[in-house]
């Protein structure tokens, strides 16, 4: 007997395993001076879309590169470049690459790849783990095992630990291109399969619902106001989930955080200029509905050097209950925060509250030009215990306020799986605390960490009423991103309660439709209401929203809502602006910055007209418009989306293979690496046998 049922979702497990002519690339990064591993260094490899950021213990993995002959360039802030020539793939082989990377004085250096005498994944070949030398890995799970309550541990690694015994593993086959198992069967396990393909079985991860706006008429609602929204969780989350091998449910996916997860190289207002922030527009062809327009609004804060930002007084909140024990939780928090440290000043402080069953000071604050001081109390932290998430963040707000300085940034950074669930920990109380302690002057940042209890509607809504961003790590690569990278702009904002507004005009908009931010969106009156909260800008942040435009004389969609004629009045008249040739007026209102982490009560007003005109195509539009498009359509695509029925993965990918530029961190490869992962998802997933046309 024969389930067609179980053949089909057996070939949809292993679908990644089924690519033949390819190879792994595998290592560890490390400094040549002094051997410590270097976790967020960058693997590329040369004229090719693949590459790997390494983990907590510097190691990388490349799966899936098709076989052939490479240039495998490594990189790391603060190192030389190293360019490996001629490294070999084979098929259903690993090939191994360790590089050592020297001080950036040195420049680069160029080497030629020598291939291992002991090729140690031929098929039957055993691979052995020496007992001599412990990893960190295990010697970490071995620190855990000891501690049976969250908090401080003694982690001294002159400690002796039982050596594991050698382990053989038979290893052979086609490497699997989602996964790290071999190719020649499919491990079910309980829990991982459902019939939503969305949502692994037995996740207890929580988003919030999101509600899709259709298209509006601008004779029936002329205005369009949001918040601005500067986070990209749900691209790093959802990130996560593809490379894990299975579809994102749709209400992970916020379009907006997928389109500012990207730098688009926009020019930032100078010193001289009136305000910190610059208004870039943009219109063209709208791609899945071509006779309707995109309209691109992006807006570019002013660029602050590290040094010349205010001092920073934080606070560092660290979940250390047992359900963040797992290496992608406590593990990759400790080395994020690490890696925040090491870009601190003298000026700066660092203030460390951990929580688990209940909530305790584990460093007071400490100036950052003492990093090992700071560094020996992370390093301590263990996980166990229960989720006093309220308490917690009651000490920390307790902590920054004692500590408060009116001239410098003054934050708590909240990294958690968000799992609270003793004590103080109501959602309505935690953002009643947030937003009085928000009004004090002390903001909340929160990164998120960790899969299957993620609560990324919890944190979401914690940093929002917290001027602060939501940031979700799922690697070491992104906490370099968010906290190395662009520290400026997640420590210090330039201006808070930012909103824009935008006005469209009758004579040339039959109807349009804001991609995203319904979370963000707000009445029409709030834009001038002071008093109405909204998103803070960061040091360099930039923050892009698209429009999709039925152009006047065009039908807009069937669904589209209208109002019943008024009774007491008639619509008003077209003004002379009408006819100015002009399609909206895009209007912000935010409030700067005048000392450290202080802002106006009073918001500053300023806008820009968007001129009408014949719209180019999408092709010949500006490289940021084109990944904005790609990006855009390939969020709209895993949310499922009933209003842009044109859409298809080939033309996404089609535009940001042609709008990837310079890329020099390989951000826009990544993407196009996840598309195409996708696709191949979604192609599998559509193959799949409903259980009533079995036939046995």
């Amino acid at each position: 007997m024969r389930s067609v049922v179980f053949l089909a979702l057996t070939a949809l497990l292993a679908l990644p395993a089924l690519a033949q002519g390819t190879g792994t690339l595998a290592g560890r990064i490390t400094d040549a001076a002094t051997g410590e591993t270097l976790p967020g260094a960058n693997v590329r490899l040369e004229g090719t879309s693949w590459g790997a950021a390494t983990d907590v213990d510097g190691v990388y993995r490349v799966t899936g590169v098709p076989v052939g002959t490479y240039a495998v360039a490594v990189s790391y802030a603060g190192f030389q470049t190293q360019t490996v020539e001629g490294v070999q793939i084979a098929n259903g082989q690993t090939a191994r690459l360790d590089v050592a990377l020297g001080s950036h004085e040195l420049g680069s250096v160029e080497v030629v790849y020598e291939r291992p005498l002991i090729q140690r994944d031929a098929i039957g070949a055993p691979r052995v783990s020496s007992p001599d030398r412990p990893s960190r890995s295990a010697r970490r799970q071995a620190q855990r095992a000891a501690a049976a309550q969250g908090g401080v541990v003694n982690t001294d690694p002159a400690v002796p630990l039982p050596a594991p015994r050698s382990q053989e593993a038979l290893l052979g086959t086609v490497p699997a291109h989602y996964g790290d198992t071999q190719s020649g069967g499919v491990a079910i396990q309980p829990g991982v399969v459902s019939a939503d393909p969305h949502r692994r079985w037995g996740d207890r991860e929580q988003y919030a619902p999101i509600e899709e706006v259709g298209f509006r008429r601008p004779t029936d609602t002329p205005l369009s106001t949001f918040s601005i929204d500067v986070d990209r969780a749900s691209y790093a989350n959802v990130r996560r989930m593809l490379t894990d091998g299975h579809l994102p449910p749709p209400d992970a996916v916020r379009v907006e955080e997928f389109v500012n997860a990207f730098d688009y190289g926009l020019t930032a207002p100078g010193a001289q200029d009136t305000h910190p922030v610059r208004v870039e527009t943009e219109t063209a062809v709208c791609p899945w509905a071509p006779d309707h327009r995109l309209l691109r609004i992006a807006l570019q804060a002013r660029r602050v050097e590290m040094a010349d930002l205010p001092p920073v007084n934080l606070v560092f909140l660290l979940d250390v209950s047992g359900s963040m024990g797992s290496a992608d939780k406590l593990p990759l928090v400790q080395q994020a925060m690490r890696l925040l440290v090491g870009a601190l000043r003298p000026q700066d402080r660092v203030a460390i509250v951990v929580y688990a069953g209940a909530s305790g000071l584990v460093l007071p604050p400490t100036a950052g030009s003492d990093r090992r001081t700071i560094l020996r109390a992370l390093d301590r932290l263990q996980a166990g215990g229960s989720t006093a998430g309220g308490a917690g963040l009651r000490l920390a707000y307790d902590v920054a306020r004692q500590h408060f300085d009116a001239r410098a940034v003054n934050r708590v950074i909240l990294a958690t799986d968000g799992d609270f669930n003793v004590g103080a920990s109501s959602d309505a109380e935690m953002l009643r605390l947030v937003e009085q302690e928000r009004e004090s002057g002390v903001l909340l940042s929160v990164l998120g960490v960790g899969t299957g209890n993620l609560h990324d509607a919890k944190m979401e809504r914690l940093a929002d009423h917290g001027n602060g961003a939501y940031a979700y790590l799922d690697s070491i690569r992104e906490a370099e991103r968010v906290l190395v990278r662009e520290v400026g702009g997640t420590l210090v904002a330039l201006a808070k309660d930012v909103k824009l507004q935008v006005e469209f005009n009758p004579a040339a908009v039959a109807g349009y439709r804001l991609l995203g931010y319904e979370n963000r969106a707000l009445a029409a009156e709030d834009f001038v209401d002071d008093r109405r909260d909204a998103g803070e800008l960061g040091a360099g942040h930039s923050v892009t929203a698209l429009y999709e435009i039925v152009p006047a004389g065009h039908p807009t969609p069937p669904e589209t809502p209208g109002v019943d004629p008024l009774r007491y009045q008639r619509p008003t008249q077209l003004t002379e602006a009408a006819a100015a040739g002009e399609i909206a007026t895009v209007s912000i209102r935010y409030k700067p910055s005048t000392d450290g982490g202080t802002f106006a009560e009073e918001s500053v007003p300023f806008g820009v007209a968007v001129a009408s005109g014949p719209a180019s195509p999408v092709e010949a539009a500006s490289e940021a418009m084109r990944w904005a498009t790609a990006v855009i359509e390939a969020g709209l695509l895993l949310r499922r989306t009933e209003h842009a029925p044109g859409a298809t993965y080939e033309q996404a990918l089609a535009l940001a293979q042609g709008a990837r530029g310079a890329d020099p961190h390989g951000d826009r490869a990544e993407f196009i690496r996840l598309v195409e992962t996708a696709r191949a998802l979604t192609n599998a997933q559509a193959s799949l046998v409903r259980p009533t046309a079995l036939q046995d």
